[in-house]
């Protein structure tokens, strides 16, 4: 939520040893872990803390839950996206350390759900209940690997769009209303061929896209079955669709179409207020971060995703066994991911809810942003969360994700050849445990 923006697709780097650290120390890690205190003293003063990695836009909603609850104190604490997610298993490794309630991307959640002894079960508190609100898929992503424990609720998902410079694309003498632009795509080979036209109009100074890294990831996480199977094994190299989206992703390269930015760099950030580039992969969150640029109203526009639907990101929250006031805890985690907290956070943070029922309510289907044209991201996000088919969450995609952004990273810098690039990162991969 919206300076969540880095968040969703920053690597999990180092996080496998410290994992394999935390699935060694098994179970509990101590501390207070019941509500009977609480429970038998109502009016005991007590303190919360929240652990996020950015600016969620909470304050509003801790406001209103402090209006059940006078005697609780809501106290924030943010970390940088990777040393907040990195932070956190080492302070359940170490049993001390950890927020009340923590905050977990997708991208990182596999590495806990193997250890539901870390976490309180949210079904002791009855947040079971909630099941039948959710998407199946983010549901599931928040239950332990052995189906015993609800570990955490989600918050948002990040349904996947395009976002464009309409500026751009008429200095290239393409069309620029967003419906047109949709249909100049449907597929990603189209999505290039487009991209081979703007590179022939010679557009000064503006490449057709930031870089091959987010593509490449949204291909890949369109596909039934992406960095694993079922199984939660590493299946990356033999996988057809990992190959298919790796070569595409190449061809970008190869066809001149990247401006050679990687996401979240300070000059990638120079890129989207500047207009060094005319496209990138957009889920809904990053609207967020295109704002905080300060390109203009109006300068960015949001059209379809090619491929279909999709989605990159998503939080959820959960109880670390640590927290002494679990039930509490687990009542501020209810409410900051209801039905009107969700709605409040899409209108104010672009935070696409996780709660189907919500993509037909008029206020989120019809919501328009006048930052981006008055584009229609109620329909385009919702849209492309529906068409979501979730594949399996393996604890160390963002590892094995990295190791193959590394290779087109190498090939943009003329270090290796496609073919040699995509060797060494099946090699990285192998190495990944």
């Amino acid at each position: 939520m919206r300076k969540l923006r880095h968040r969703f697709l920053a690597p999990m780097v180092a996080v496998s040893a410290l994992a394999m650290g935390l699935a060694a120390c098994g179970g509990d890690s101590g501390g207070a872990t019941g509500s009977g205190a609480t429970a038998s003293r109502p009016a005991e003063k007590i303190k919360l803390t929240v652990g996020l990695f950015s600016d969620f836009h909470y304050a509003p909603l801790y406001e209103e839950f402090k209006k059940t609850h006078p005697n609780v104190e809501i106290v924030e604490r943010r970390a940088q996206f990777n040393d907040h997610h990195t932070n956190l298993i080492t302070q359940l490794t170490t049993g001390a350390g950890a927020a009340d309630v923590v905050a977990v991307e997708g991208g990182y959640i596999g590495a806990f759900t193997p250890v539901p002894g870390k976490f309180h079960n949210l079904k002791d508190y009855g947040l079971d209940k909630r099941q039948s609100e959710y998407l199946d898929w983010k549901w599931k992503l928040g239950v332990s690997n052995d189906g015993s424990s609800l570990m955490g609720l989600g918050t948002d998902v990040g349904g996947l769009a395009m976002c464009y410079r309409p500026d751009l694309f008429k200095k290239a003498g393409l069309p620029a209303d967003r419906d047109e632009v949709s249909a100049l795509w449907p597929t990603w080979d189209q999505y290039v061929e487009t991209g081979k036209k703007f590179v022939a109009a010679k557009v000064a100074g503006a490449k057709f896209t930031d870089g091959p890294g987010e593509h490449f990831r949204a291909m890949v996480e369109q596909a039934p079955v992406g960095f694993y199977d079922d199984q939660y094994k590493i299946v990356a190299g033999t996988n057809p669709e990992v190959r298919k989206a790796y070569d595409m992703s190449v061809k970008i390269i190869d066809d001149g179409l990247s401006a050679k930015l990687a996401a979240f760099t300070p000059p990638w950030n120079t890129g989207i207020a500047k207009g060094t580039f005319a496209t990138m992969v957009c889920p809904a969150w990053k609207t967020g971060t295109i704002k905080d640029q300060k390109p203009g109203e109006g300068v960015w526009d949001i059209a379809a995703v090619p491929g279909g639907g999709g989605n990159q990101g998503g939080t959820h929250l959960m109880l670390p066994k640590q927290g002494k006031h679990p039930k509490e805890a687990a009542e501020l985690i209810d409410l900051l991911t209801n039905k009107e907290s969700q709605i409040t956070l899409f209108k104010e943070a672009s935070a696409l809810p996780s709660l189907p029922a919500l993509y037909d309510d008029p206020t989120v289907a019809e919501f328009v942003n006048p930052y981006f044209g008055n584009a229609p991201i109620g329909k385009i996000f919702t849209s492309a969360a529906k068409a979501l088919k979730p594949q399996p969450a393996g604890p160390k995609a963002g590892d094995v994700l990295q190791a193959f952004n590394n290779g087109l990273q190498r090939i943009e810098q003329g270090k290796q050849s496609a073919e040699e690039a995509w060797a060494q990162a099946l090699k990285d991969v192998g190495r990944i445990k």
